[in-house]
């Protein structure tokens, strides 16, 4: 019998139908967009919100709070569940920090049910990917310390990488000057990065144009992805720019033989950072 919740956050960006589809539970960060927060549980229109970020206006997020995580967390354990978190990368949010806290907290409260946390290292779709894999191992009867150790295992063969289409998003967040966000624009400079193994978003490479920056993406994917790749399991998250995650999949499939790719959006948590036109890959490779 399944005892126990896998418990994620909106980092993962996985949807309330793929949330519904896996029984994970899934709790929001907080977005404030045009100096005003959803209610809690409503969804933001992900569409209006890249017509918004297009504007060039401000959105902002907000980590989960340890009070948060109690609020979410107890029921669960009234109801006689274990937890498992897996949470959005420290390496980009405090909302993990808070989880843990909490969950020591509510130990001591019931120490009869076990709370696991688990870093995922991982963002977007990446974090998405782990835990759409962990619930599988779950609906499987594969034990809560089994899907642990299983995640915790992989962690650093999930392989993110990302290209940004307008770099004044990564300038508004610090990541390039206002110099070198102006010259890339002229120049057309997509940058290339990727997910460390200490969960931070690291610019890695560049390529010259939209097209050779998603072909560096596929390129990373062909050179280590691991296993069978026949049945290996690909995301691919897009900020409004499906045209763009289709061709990466369909060159993914078609050369590299992959049968199962999801593409779903870059949702709140990462859009409002990134800004429209990011893509993002995610599989498991030799290493990050």
């Amino acid at each position: 019998m399944i005892d126990y919740v896998i418990l994620t956050d909106s980092g993962s960006d996985l949807t309330r139908d793929e949330a519904k589809e896996l029984d994970l539970r899934i709790l929001d960060l907080s977005v404030t967009i045009e100096g005003q927060e959803p209610k809690p549980g409503s969804e933001i229109d992900i569409k209006e919100l890249y017509s918004f970020l297009r504007t060039k206006s401000k959105a902002s997020t907000a980590a989960v709070n340890i009070d948060e995580f109690e609020a979410a967390m107890e029921p669960i354990l009234k109801e006689g569940k274990d937890i498992l978190y897996l949470g959005f990368s420290s390496g980009l949010s405090s909302t993990y920090s808070s989880a843990k806290i909490a969950a020591e907290e509510l130990s001591e409260k019931y120490p009869e049910r076990k709370i696991y946390t688990v870093d995922t290292l991982a963002a977007s779709l990446g974090q998405g990917l782990l835990v759409y894999l962990a619930a599988k191992k779950r609906l499987a009867g594969e034990s809560i310390e089994a899907v642990r150790d299983y995640v915790e295992e992989i962690k650093l063969n999930l392989c993110h990488w990302f290209t940004i289409d307008d770099l004044f998003f990564l300038k508004r967040g610090g990541r390039v000057s206002a110099t070198t966000a102006v010259v890339g624009t002229m120049l057309s400079i997509k940058p290339v990065m990727h997910v460390d193994n200490e969960g931070h978003l690291i610019n890695v490479g560049k390529a010259r144009g939209r097209r050779a920056s998603i072909d560096a993406l596929f390129d990373k994917a062909k050179a280590t992805m691991i296993g069978d790749r026949s049945e290996a399991t690909v995301f691919i998250s897009h900020g409004d720019c499906y045209e763009d995650a289709q061709y990466l999949a369909d060159r993914i499939k078609n050369e590299i033989g992959v049968k199962e790719i999801r593409i779903g959006y870059v949702g709140t948590v990462i859009g409002c950072h990134s800004g429209p036109g990011t893509l993002a890959l995610f599989f498991l490779g030799s290493e990050r």
